[in-house]
């Protein structure tokens, strides 16, 4: 009898929780004002289908579908405190159990309510009716004619939908700022230079010690069957970039698979990794996948070639940047041209990811980048007299990066580079199309 029992008042338990849930919910929704709502509507922009978000009415029904995204239950309501938190509706945070310390306290590990949106809302706060006018008087080119008022929260979405405004792209706030608000562009900065020093903080290694570095090029160029023509110019170029960045460069030419099998050992073996701060290799071959070939024909691994380098193989070097870029085949296929838009906009990483893989990860050993002029079981192309596309481009990019940074020996932001690759290689264009010749 009581095993029966007991389910009832289980599910008793269950509803009596869920109903003081909704009652929760309901008081909080009675107490909102139709600018808490639109406040809430935005605050909630990077989480809910704007579509959906057009279509709401009352906070009711904001906090649906924060549960039918499961951000919200009985269980877990920190992001409707966060959220009443951020629109400054403290006293509401007690029908959720929480004070406006205790959310304070929690918002560096829970927060979901990302730094930009919460710069675009406290611009919003601060941009009185006079400054409203004057802002979209300055925008009067970039809106529709049938918004003749707009708030200030339905100006900066209006401009999100057109994509003049990012979390990457802030330029329009700025320069409309300078004009109307010189507070209101410290907010701006102030977002800037945090997510400047966030991005500095989680991703950059190490450039002060004595030297930057060494650069191995590996320039194979003639072969018992052929000869790669056109590789002399790529490994001029890498000369003159690399030693332009700071590092030591080392070119060795013609090298057989012995060859290259006991100068990677050599360097691993070098003490004066010590006192540098990264290490690169380029490699300039024939190869087939995931191999590239001696001048004797005969391949070596890349895998065998960067295991060198290893943190226990190679402890000098441990925790530090070590780039791998290897310009030579890995099969025999041609990649089939794709002419597409020049205006369209660069595919985003996880397309390009599903399209081929853009570089090969070494989960096992850290600090490696290894670059590929092609990808597994395809040819790469080089012009006999303008060198490979892959290193003209790699040259170049790297320069512009430099550039970027300020100086060429200023401190490397190692995923900065990696960024640079992606771009590399998501390029509006094939290598088929650029250089035509083997």
């Amino acid at each position: 009898m009581g095993r029966i029992e007991l389910p009832r008042l289980q599910g008793r338990s269950w509803c009596s929780g869920s109903l003081k849930f909704h009652q929760q919910l309901l008081l909080i929704s009675e107490n909102l004002v139709t600018e808490d709502v639109e406040a809430l509507k935005f605050l909630c922009t990077d989480l809910l289908h704007l579509r959906k978000l057009e279509g709401v009415k009352s906070a009711l029904d904001i906090f649906k579908l924060l549960m039918a995204q499961e951000y919200l239950n009985a269980e877990d309501t920190f992001l409707l405190a966060e959220l009443l938190y951020r629109i400054k509706c403290h006293t509401l945070l007690e029908k959720l159990g929480y004070t406006k310390e205790k959310v304070q306290e929690r918002l560096h590990e829970k927060g979901r309510v990302s730094p930009y949106r919460q710069m675009l809302y406290e611009l919003s706060e601060n941009i009185t009716n006079e400054m409203l006018k004057e802002i979209i008087f300055l925008l009067q080119n970039h809106l529709p004619k049938r918004w003749i008022t707009l708030s200030a929260l339905d100006l900066l979405i209006l401009l999100e939908k057109q994509g003049l405004l990012t979390k990457d792209n802030v330029q329009i706030l700025e320069d409309v700022c300078v004009t109307v608000s010189p507070d209101l562009l410290e907010t701006i900065k102030c977002y800037k230079k945090a997510k400047g020093e966030k991005f500095i903080n989680m991703t950059s290694y190490k450039m002060d010690g004595p030297h930057r570095g060494f650069c191995l090029i590996i320039n194979n160029v003639n072969f018992n069957s052929s000869q790669r023509k056109g590789s002399c110019k790529d490994a001029e170029q890498l000369e003159r970039v690399f030693t332009w960045l700071g590092l030591d460069v080392r070119t060795y030419t013609d090298l057989t698979s012995g060859d290259i099998r006991s100068l990677m050992q050599t360097w691993q073996d070098l003490q004066d990794h010590e006192d540098r701060n990264c290490f690169v290799c380029c490699i300039l071959s024939h190869g087939e996948s995931g191999a590239i070939y001696g001048t004797d024909e005969k391949l070596v691994l890349i895998r065998t070639l960067m295991s060198h380098f290893t943190a226990s193989q190679c402890p000098q070097l441990a925790a530090k940047p070590k780039l791998f870029f290897i310009q030579a085949c890995q099969g025999n296929k041609i990649q089939r041209p794709v002419y597409v838009d020049t205006g369209a906009q660069t595919s985003d990483l996880s397309s390009m990811q599903d399209s081929f893989p853009l570089f090969e990860s070494i989960p096992e050993e850290a600090d490696f980048l290894l670059s590929m002029a092609t990808v597994d079981g395809y040819v790469s192309f080089r012009h006999i007299e303008e060198g490979t596309w892959y290193i003209q481009a790699l040259c170049s990019k790297l320069q512009l990066l430099a550039v970027h940074l300020g100086t060429p020996t200023h401190v490397l932001r190692w995923t900065a580079l990696v960024k640079l690759m992606i771009l590399f290689y998501t390029d509006k264009f094939t290598l088929t199309l650029l250089v035509p010749y083997m």
